[in-house]
């Protein structure tokens, strides 16, 4: 067989890593040449349960047949079209059903290409709508542990240190107001009105990720805190960006987590399970307030001159839309509430064992810490090691150890996880 690691290892810079690791072998650089349901299959005829969803993005597992179609049945048909004075079928559908299912007034979509293109999308709305009603705001207010993306504006918005320090030179200015999911709800509410009262005038947005702070160490917090905070931007006059890319499409237990709090964001993005986690493909609602503020003479400068080379790329749409009809009729939503209750059942046996701690869960994620080792310890990588010769894959974040699988998941495969994660913790 081909040394897929060494021609790999000599060309490709992979993301997210430190290379050094790879090379040295400290880390495992898997080479898969298949996907089948839940599970990764490597060259060797190795099969690994996907518990993480391939970064997340993985929601009806791998090469799932009516997706496949779609995308085929598309491709032979129109690949791709300039988005400037052309449209397409599967574009409109697509603008046409994620409007129905979002929340209410979120009438208006902005094609981009990925999730931090779609947050980079929210944040020049935001700025660019005042601006066109007359009021310069250049700040956009965010949560402590909150992270939107790796783009400069993105990484802006964000506030995970890992990410964020070395760039902090090259961002813009922005503000943090504490999350509620490392503090209470009341004093992570009045840190965020002490942060808009400080900042009046200067504030466009808030930026939130509903329910689960994700790359924050899967952070969670409750819904009543997003109604409060809705109550706020309004109170101040600034628009509310949901960023709902990695908890939309009912890894929370509802469709998007922003219905668990019964509020309608102003700007809402979308990506990683949009396509089933076929193609990247990215969404940025808007309500018809903030698309009428650019709505004008073009020698008035209103215009959002934002672009993507494959914005609305026909055989993404056509992945988006097979997507959706496997969610069309709840029946995924159903189980999965099931499955994330056998999911609870294995983390109690979970924290049964010692150095285990903070154990949370939000529909399909699922999260707790381990304890008793510093970030040099890398206890992370370790149980991602021990995972994989067991035919598992997991990405611990630090210190913390995370379930996000597919819905194709099946129970056995979920006890298998939980039995599995249990061993290793208990041998670390």
């Amino acid at each position: 067989m081909k040394d897929f690691v060494a021609e790999d290892l000599a060309h490709i810079w992979h993301p997210c890593s430190q290379m050094k690791d790879y090379v040295d072998r400290n880390l495992p650089l898997l080479p898969i040449e298949r996907g089948e349901g839940a599970y990764l299959i490597d060259y060797d005829g190795n099969r690994y349960l996907d518990a993480i969803s391939s970064w997340w993005v993985n929601l009806f597992g791998h090469t799932h047949p009516h997706i496949v179609k779609a995308i085929c049945l598309q491709a032979a048909k129109l690949e791709q079209v300039i988005f400037a004075g052309f449209t397409h079928e599967q574009a409109i559908t697509l603008a046409n059903r994620i409007t129905a299912l979002a929340p209410r007034g979120l009438n208006r979509v902005f094609f981009a290409d990925n999730g931090s293109s779609a947050i980079e999308v929210a944040i020049k709305m935001a700025f660019h709508a005042k601006l066109n009603e007359g009021k310069t705001r250049p700040m956009i207010v965010s949560l402590t542990n909150s992270y939107h993306g790796e783009t400069l504006g993105a990484l802006a918005a964000g506030d995970v240190d890992l990410y964020k320090r070395i760039y902090a030179p090259l961002l813009f200015r922005t503000a943090q107001a504490k999350s509620p999911a490392l503090c209470n709800e009341a004093e992570a509410i009045a840190d965020m009105r002490r942060v808009l009262e400080i900042n009046r005038d200067q504030v466009c947005a808030v930026i939130v990720e509903p329910l689960v702070q994700c790359a924050g160490d899967m952070a969670m917090f409750d819904p009543s805190y997003l109604k409060a905070l809705r109550a706020l931007c309004d109170e101040f006059g600034v628009f509310l960006i949901a960023d709902e890319i990695a908890v939309g499409f009912g890894r929370t237990g509802t469709l998007f987590a922003c219905e668990q709090a019964g509020i309608s964001p102003d700007l809402m993005t979308l990506s990683k399970g949009l396509t089933g986690g076929f193609l990247p493909l990215s969404l940025t609602l808007a309500t018809n307030a903030i698309y009428d503020a650019f709505y004008d003479d073009y020698a008035k400068g209103k215009s959002f001159l934002h672009s993507h080379s494959y914005t609305a790329n026909p055989i993404g749409c056509a992945a988006a839309n097979a997507s959706l009809d496997l969610l069309a009729d709840g029946s995924v939503l159903a189980t999965n509430r099931i499955k994330a209750q056998r999911i609870a059942d294995g983390l109690k046996l979970i924290a049964q064992i010692g150095g285990t701690a903070n154990f949370r869960q939000r529909g399909m994620i699922a999260a707790f810490d381990v304890t008793g080792f510093s970030a040099n310890d890398r206890v992370g990588v370790r149980i991602a090691k021990e995972a994989l010769k067991r035919g598992i894959v997991l990405r611990p974040l630090g210190n913390t150890v995370y379930f996000m699988p597919p819905y194709i998941v099946t129970i056995d495969e979920i006890d298998r996880l939980c039995d599995t994660t249990a061993e290793i913790v208990k041998g670390l």
